[in-house]
């Protein structure tokens, strides 16, 4: 029987979470502001991505040299003249090495999510034999409305296309398609109750053994509707998954009808599968050569793995992982993974502040490389 005196027993008379998974540490980040994205070039190196959600951000990209975060491609080009700024990165929220090895980064031109102007949501290619910008396409108010916030992005260069989520929590949720050539783009599933976020009674989201929802200080509770965010591409090409922040479901379409202009949208919708529960709800998605799905699980603290034969596994499980965000399979063999305690921000715990430093940069071994269609 539990002594009624004793108000904090120690943890080690208990049985607690056993962990599942050998996670590495790659890096601490100690200071500064809370990452989101995670790259890693064919080379081994690593880039890193800070969003601006109200953390002091001194760059949004940078690159991690000799331990420390190093502005990238330069600090001239992480400071913008305006959230409408066409040449420099605004607000970043994902960077994606493509399997040409060159860094895409996906700037969302949305300070603090706040709406959108022509100049500010943009696709910029870095060349990494260089180190310099090769192309930025900008995102015309037809593809990236008010209310878009670009999430992340995938990479077929066989067809020379990306796709990208809009996850916006204000408006239509849904796929951009871009011309990596011509730079042009556009919209598929606009709004599709497979991109929108669930909400109670049909969701009812824990993290932490807390119900997961907006807390604004002095304001009663309301549900997060973030949509269409994870984004992975299967190991043939054929397929797009995505999945909404809010869903413990995925989905499926086919990219021949993502990329195909004459196709009305109806008609793509109909072609939308649901591939069932993922085990939770996810933030990151990602895919290897060997047709295996991951997704981030930040109800679970873990990240989720699907096999070709749909059977789902852990592939690591640690308290560590407060919030596992995106994840990045390198040609080193290893997942890498974020952890950036999204849900502790003062906008969910009723105004405070709960975040504690380190946020964190992990990988885990899986003998097995990205998804390289070139």
């Amino acid at each position: 029987m539990t002594d009624p005196h004793d108000t904090n027993p120690a943890v080690a008379a208990y049985p607690v979470d056993t962990p599942t998974g050998v996670l590495e540490l790659v890096h601490s980040f100690d200071d500064g502001p809370m990452p989101t994205g995670v790259s890693v070039s064919h080379t081994g190196r690593i880039f890193v991505n800070f969003p601006k959600w109200g953390d002091e951000v001194p760059a949004t990209v940078v690159e991690l040299k000799g331990g420390h975060p190093v502005p990238f491609p330069s600090e001239e080009i992480n400071q913008p003249r305006g959230d409408d700024d066409p040449e420099r990165l605004v607000s970043v929220q994902s960077i994606v090495v493509d399997p040409a090895d060159r860094l895409w980064i996906l700037d969302t031109g949305s300070p603090l999510m706040q709406p959108v102007k022509r100049g500010g949501p943009k696709l910029v290619c870095v060349d990494l034999q260089t180190d310099t910008v090769a192309k930025a396409i900008v995102f015309e108010p037809d593809v990236a409305l008010p209310t878009t916030y670009v999430n992340d992005v995938r990479f077929d260069l066989r067809h020379g296309v990306a796709y990208i989520t809009d996850s916006s929590d204000q408006g239509p949720n849904g796929i951009i398609v871009v011309d990596l050539e011509s730079g042009e783009a556009w919209r598929r599933l606009h709004d599709h109750p497979s991109t929108k976020a669930l909400t109670p009674p049909e969701l009812t989201p824990v993290v932490e053994g807390r119900v997961f929802a907006e807390r604004p200080a002095d304001c009663p509770p309301k549900p997060v509707t973030m949509g269409s965010d994870g984004i992975a591409i299967s190991a043939d090409g054929e397929r797009l998954w995505y999945c909404p922040l809010l869903s413990r479901r995925w989905y499926s379409v086919p990219t021949e009808a993502l990329r195909d202009r004459d196709l009305p949208d109806s008609r793509v919708s109909e072609l939308v599968r649901d591939e069932g529960d993922k085990g939770g709800a996810a933030d990151g998605l990602e895919t290897d050569d060997q047709g295996r799905f991951y997704s981030t699980n930040w109800e679970h603290n873990a990240v989720l793995r699907r096999l070709p034969d749909g059977t789902m596994e852990t592939l690591v499980h640690d308290p560590r992982l407060l919030w596992p965000d995106t994840m990045s399979v390198a040609t080193d063999g290893y997942l890498y993974v974020t952890a950036n305690q999204l849900q502790r921000q003062a906008k969910y715990q009723g105004g405070e502040d709960l975040r504690e430093y380190p946020y964190s940069l992990f990988r885990v071994k899986i003998d097995a490389g990205p998804v390289l269609l070139r």
